[in-house]
């Protein structure tokens, strides 16, 4: 349907602007609203609508749902991006940052998680990645984590293929297209295999979703990267949101934004890590910010976007021995409320305090003081299906995937309308492409969550209701290869 364009009024601009700022966080103040009525003419056409009034108060009739943000936020936003896209923060990032996690966790769980949030089509999360790959000495001998997240589903399709033209590699050198890319059809490139498993994309709205979150993956993340998105935002969105990813990270974390996103009132429960011409930020609650090596104008040997990477036994003692620091493997006790020595001494703790324990820990990125936490827990109840659940999300963590589906089969055996079991097995078979089995638990998780009211909370879930579980279960389904055309709608039937 061809839509009618007509002039909207002041009036409905600033309701329809107000309300995107409520549910999306995106900002359209006044002298923005020609850019409003734009990406709204767009959205009119693809919602059906006869006209932009006519949309307009549809949308305001009601709350947004997610269909209706993700259409929104397609128009109203740009995705424009590219690989290694502002060089500076990542050069900090490689040559600062990255070694002194590589120099902390030497010892202890060689584990690493990263978050690229508003990823749109992917190139960043995989610059991540393929950084990674350079400077990690070892990269066998470490579990490296990439979450990718972006509220447009149109632009995860696209990052998951992993599939780009020549114009997304207008700021790097050629080699690296050579290096890590296949050549497709046309003046198309396709990203390998190994980088781009080390990335998992999945949907979240930054204002309006739950994080810091073990169910979605939002939790114990050593960088988070949000660059050239909060400036969308109000101050007041931005300022929760950035709030949240402190909650996020693990203490010590870091926090990279746009070089223009700066501000000491939204930023003022980091420490601002002081690099010229990037905007990064620590979270090191009650402590001084640990001194921090200049960059210098030469990329440091392990870690060169302009030549092939060194051998990686040459990595190996440099990016280890770049941070003075000596590594710590030790548990400080002051981070549990118990001390590690007393974890089997709870005696009256009750059951839901070791749960809590658990999870608190798991947040934190302890997983080993977790697991304790959960075993106990589940030593005192063996029939609560929740206790099961919780290790099993912390056994995926620490990629111990046959263990984790065990968990998971244990805790539908006690109860086997458990929904968050079934969800999460389906989220495990997706991601070892078991796809058969992942589109079989997805439809139990949707049967069972149809028999509920929408705005249910669920049990053990971080704030998370059964609509919005139905709305992420429906978005993955088409993620799923094509088996005769038999998938679920909104309300759960084939």
């Amino acid at each position: 349907m061809q839509s009618a364009h007509i002039h909207l009024s002041d009036t409905l601009l600033s309701e329809l602007s107000d309300c995107i700022s409520e549910q999306i966080g995106l900002y359209f103040p006044k002298k923005r609203w020609a850019d409003l009525e734009r990406g709204l003419e767009a959205a009119t056409r693809q919602f059906d609508q006869p006209d932009s009034l006519s949309c307009v108060r549809w949308l305001l009739s009601a709350p947004l749902s997610r269909d209706q943000i993700e259409v929104l936020s397609r128009h109203l936003t740009v995705g424009e991006t590219y690989f290694f896209r502002e060089k500076r923060s990542l050069d900090i990032l490689a040559e600062q940052i990255i070694p002194s996690l590589l120099n902390a966790r030497a010892s202890t769980d060689r584990r690493l998680r990263f978050w690229s949030a508003g990823c749109s089509t992917g190139e960043e999360a995989y610059s991540i990645a393929m950084l990674l790959d350079r400077v990690i000495p070892r990269p066998d001998q470490w579990a490296v984590s990439i979450l990718a997240t972006d509220i447009n589903p149109v632009v995860l399709r696209k990052a998951r293929a992993g599939v780009y033209s020549a114009w997304s590699f207008r700021d790097t050198p050629d080699w690296m297209r050579t290096h890590y890319f296949a050549r497709t059809k046309g003046d198309h490139y396709e990203i390998h295999a190994r980088i781009r498993e080390l990335v998992t994309f999945s949907y979240l709205n930054l204002v309006d979703d739950a994080y810091s979150s073990i169910t979605n993956n939002t939790h114990a993340m050593d960088v988070i990267l949000c660059r050239n998105v909060l400036m969308y935002f109000t101050p007041a969105q931005a300022k929760k949101v950035i709030d949240h990813f402190y909650d996020v990270l693990v203490e010590g974390g870091w926090l990279i934004v746009g070089a223009v996103e700066t501000s000491l009132t939204l930023f003022s429960r980091y420490t601002a890590a002081g690099f010229p011409g990037a905007a990064i930020y620590r979270k090191c609650a009650n402590a001084e910010l640990p001194t921090v090596q200049p960059v210098d104008e030469q990329p440091h040997p392990a870690y060169q976007l302009d030549e092939p990477a060194l051998p990686r036994n040459l990595l190996a003692a440099e990016a280890l021995a770049f941070v003075d620091a000596p590594p710590d493997g030790s548990i400080d006790p002051a981070r549990s409320v118990l001390p590690v020595a007393d974890l089997f001494m709870v005696g009256a703790v009750q059951r839901e305090d070791l749960a809590q324990q658990a999870l608190l820990c798991a947040n934190e990125g302890r997983h080993d003081e977790a697991v304790v936490w959960c075993e106990q827990a589940i030593a005192s109840d063996k029939f609560n299906p929740v206790y099961l659940y919780l290790l099993a999300t912390i056994q995926q963590e620490q990629g111990q995937y046959d263990s984790a589906l065990e968990s998971l089969m244990r805790a539908l055996y006690l109860d086997p309308d458990f929904v968050l079991a079934h969800f999460a097995l389906g989220n495990q078979c997706l991601q070892l492409g078991r796809h058969a089995e992942a589109e079989r638990y997805f439809r139990n998780a949707l049967m069972l969550l149809n028999r509920q009211p929408r705005d249910d909370l669920l049990p053990s879930s971080d704030g998370l209701t059964v609509g919005r579980l139905i709305e992420i279960i429906t978005g993955l389904l088409p993620e799923l290869p094509h088996r005769g055309g038999r998938y679920m709608n909104m309300s759960g039937t084939p």
